[in-house]
């Protein structure tokens, strides 16, 4: 599909919502970019604040409003809408609330961008994903999360600055929930080819051993609380990496990206949404590749998936 002649719809115009239209509009990920949210003085600002400086990016139209219609024809629509995180609050425990805004708001949308490609940003984003599914009655494929896309670029990040490397060089996922059970995937992880575990120090650089994994591991655990208890909210880091998946689909990229989609099929892990690395095109969330894991970490993924699996059935999911 040509760039020139898409439309990308926001849900939510708060510090997640902005960031990925602002992203978007920077990297010309779409002709079209519109903003929904109930609050109709800020997404106007929000609107207006970003059309100022349309001369900069690559040609564009922004609009927002209250109104639903305002997403008619999407080709993909990113909801962002959600309860806000506050310090020290698990994702999973925003559930209730967010669930309850996807079911008022979803069906709406759908109405008017029925061929549209839903990516649930929202956390508790595994659950959401769950309920969005349910809820839209749409293939699994077009309806998925944006999972630990993030977290991923949260680890590559900090193997590239243990290791003194580009982030570019790193090859690591985090997969399982996007949350407090996520797992690294550190036995397929590689630095510019070389497996991660067979990795020999740079000079002057720290061994990769198991202590430094398990620093890294709960550095990415909790990037995300570090971040909140400073700023409030994490913004422009997930709103890179969702504009990414945006990208993936509306340029038809067949990119591999750990998104959070219906894990059927795998023994242990049946009936939820988790991350998982997928090919994601122009049809959305498509094949899931088959990635070679430990014991350990097959395991962490089956602890993860019993996590979401109770947290489903406590909404009733």
């Amino acid at each position: 599909m040509d760039v020139r002649d898409t439309k990308l719809a926001i849900i939510g115009a708060g510090a997640v919502g902005t960031a990925i239209a602002y992203s978007s509009l920077i990297r010309g990920v779409a002709r079209t970019i519109a903003l929904l949210d109930i609050d109709a003085a800020k997404v106007t600002a929000e609107v207006l604040d970003m059309s100022h400086g349309l001369e900069f990016v690559p040609r564009a139209d922004i609009t927002g409003s209250d109104d639903v219609s305002v997403c008619a024809d999407a080709d993909v629509v990113v909801f962002t809408a959600g309860a806000k995180q506050k310090p020290g609050q698990s994702r999973l425990e925003l559930a209730e609330a967010t669930i309850g805004l996807t079911r008022a708001i979803l069906p709406g949308v759908l109405e008017v961008a029925p061929n549209a490609i839903y990516l649930m940003v929202t956390n508790p984003v595994d659950i959401v994903t769950y309920a969005a599914q349910q809820i839209s009655g749409l293939s699994p494929s077009r309806v998925f999360g944006s999972g630990t896309v993030l977290d991923s670029s949260r680890l590559r990040f900090l193997i590239a600055h243990h290791c003194g490397v580009a982030v570019q060089s790193v090859h690591s996922y985090i997969a399982g929930e996007h949350g407090d059970t996520e797992i690294p995937l550190w036995s397929s992880a590689t630095i510019g080819g070389v497996p991660l575990t067979s990795w020999t120090p740079l000079p002057g650089r720290p061994a990769l051993d198991a202590v430094a994994r398990e620093r890294i591991h709960h550095e990415v655990v909790h990037a995300a609380y570090t971040i909140i208890e400073g700023k409030g909210a994490t913004n422009y880091a997930i709103g890179l990496a969702s504009t990414r998946i945006v990208e993936a689909i509306l340029t038809n990229e067949h990119r591999v990206l750990p998104v959070s989609t219906r894990a059927d099929g795998i023994e242990g892990l049946d009936g939820v949404c988790l991350s998982l690395p997928t090919v994601v095109d122009r049809g959305g969330a498509q094949t899931r590749l088959d990635v070679p894991l430990s014991d350990s970490e097959r395991a962490g993924l089956v602890a993860s998936a019993t996590t979401l699996r109770g947290m489903q059935a406590r909404f009733g999911l």
